[in-house]
């Protein structure tokens, strides 16, 4: 009963949220109620919160002063150079431009975090991408899925855990999965260019004069290039310079991103070279404490939220002194910080429940028992299939640390290693990414201005076609 659910609950919420019937911290709080109840479990309710909120009150205070240091950053102008290489290379071209989020994005997930990974990427892309009126979820879904292969970095956490959790080292875990891995990371660059040139042909080839690069309110002109389908080879000049409409043939509901709401120069304003909050000053002052704050939290020196936090308040403090322009800063990033934790902490609740109920060993134990006897010699196959929902419906501690001891248990008596799992484990990731249970993915879509219901929609099927080229990929070279 437990197992029936636990799935029920799930997908109650995945359903309610991509129908957009309720809004993503609502269905995180109410439905795990409502199913604590049916379960006869409701005086419990407020024990599994509690404890639900306690494991996740560490990541919320991360991603609160992240949020708070990132967006300091951005403010002062660290970015600025990055966010301008970028726009050389993709010449506002939306093809160039949906390959930049991909490499963007695995450049940044070096330092082995999502939330900063997000971060750092929605600042410098989603002004670009706003000025051209292209689709937003293509933004979040190339990066999350980006960031879901390089998740595998054995300081990225799955790794580690998998390593803990079948007693091995983590390099050997992850060192013979690199080719695979690179198979995968090519593999999101492909769907990047796919869809690139899916946008291409919705928008047009377009052109912008310097104007844009810079962030200026002068409009430039937008030239159209051999759109195809609606034969637009026509120059026009936008009012505005906000991008180019509808296009040709573009699903309305693929591209959330592309309505005209908002202002596109207001949006372009993280590149404005005249804007007070900038530090030249102090560029390298706030180049080295970000590289000292993640080298850091690589080495794990301290713990993650602390380093933000000191962070956070170096960075006000220098780039800042007055008191008034301090309050300034943290009231402009309010928004962000207050609807990213509210998120998290909606989430414990679900978490919370799902764990407390014991709805998840449930269900792990009734997905492993379906396993045929026949399959035990292709467990390592199994696991890296099973990887792929599981991942996404678990906490990477629940599967890590529930389910692959396990299948490696199983494994080990058809003559399959540890190894040969642990490595198959890591597939699911770049589904992962895009899960409800993490937090990281609410930095992303909140940054974005994206519904979670539209991220999941259009973001679900290429990431998992995505671990399943990691699969493939790790059987081809033996690794798995």
């Amino acid at each position: 009963m437990l197992t029936i659910l636990g799935f029920a609950m799930i997908a109650t919420f995945l359903v309610l949220i991509m129908l957009k019937k309720m809004s993503p911290i609502a269905a995180l709080v109410l439905i795990p109620a409502l199913f604590c109840v049916a379960v006869g479990q409701g005086a419990k309710l407020g024990d599994y919160v509690i404890d639900g909120v306690g494991n996740l009150a560490p990541t919320a205070a991360m991603l609160m002063f992240a949020i708070v240091y990132f967006g300091v950053m951005i403010d002062v102008g660290l970015f600025d150079p990055i966010v301008r290489g970028i726009l050389r290379f993709c010449k506002a071209d939306p093809m160039r431009i949906v390959v930049g989020t991909a490499v963007l994005a695995a450049i940044v997930s070096l330092d082995g975090d999502g939330s900063t990974t997000f971060m750092i990427t929605v600042s410098a892309m989603y002004p670009l991408y706003k000025r051209l009126k292209m689709s937003l979820v293509v933004m979040t879904g190339v990066a999350a899925t980006a960031n879901g292969v390089m998740n595998t970095l054995p300081w990225g956490g799955p790794t580690a855990r998998a390593a803990t959790a079948l007693k091995l080292d983590a390099g050997d875990i992850f060192v013979p999965m690199i080719p695979a891995l690179g198979i995968g990371l090519a593999a999101v660059l492909l769907l990047a260019v796919v869809l690139g040139r899916r946008e291409r042909k919705r928008l047009g080839m377009l052109t912008l004069d310097e104007a844009l690069a810079t962030g200026t309110a002068a409009e430039p002109e937008t030239v159209l290039v051999g759109a195809g389908g609606g034969g637009s080879d026509r120059i026009r000049k936008n009012s505005g310079g906000a991008g180019t409409g509808t296009g040709a043939g573009g699903d309305a509901a693929e591209h959330p991103g592309t309505d005209e709401d908002a202002d596109a120069d207001e949006d372009f304003k993280g590149l404005d070279p005249d804007r007070a909050t900038l530090r030249p000053k102090l560029y390298w002052f706030n180049a080295g404490l970000t590289i000292a704050l993640l080298t850091a939290m690589i080495m794990e020196l301290m713990p993650i939220p602390v380093l933000f936090l000191l962070g956070a308040a170096l960075a006000l403090t220098v780039n800042f002194p007055h008191m008034p322009d301090q309050r300034a800063r943290i009231a402009a990033h309010a928004d962000n910080v207050l609807n990213v934790s509210g998120m998290v902490f909606a989430a414990a609740v679900f978490t919370g429940v799902l764990s407390g109920t014991g709805m998840v060993e449930h269900m792990a134990d009734w997905l492993v028992g379906a396993i045929p006897d026949g399959m035990g010699p292709h467990m390592a196959i199994v696991t890296g299939i099973l990887s792929i929902p599981l991942t996404y419906f678990m906490s990477n501690d629940g599967f890590y640390f529930g389910v692959v001891p396990v299948l490696a248990e199983a494994g080990a008596a058809h003559g399959v290693s540890p190894l040969e799992i642990a490595r198959a484990s890591l597939v699911g990731q770049p589904l992962h990414m895009s899960s409800p249970l993490v937090p990281a993915v609410y930095v992303l879509v909140g940054m974005a201005k994206v519904e979670f219901g539209d991220h999941t929609r259009f973001t679900v099927k290429w990431a998992a076609l995505t671990s399943l080229v990691v699969l493939c990929a790790g059987l081809l070279f033996g690794i798995i």
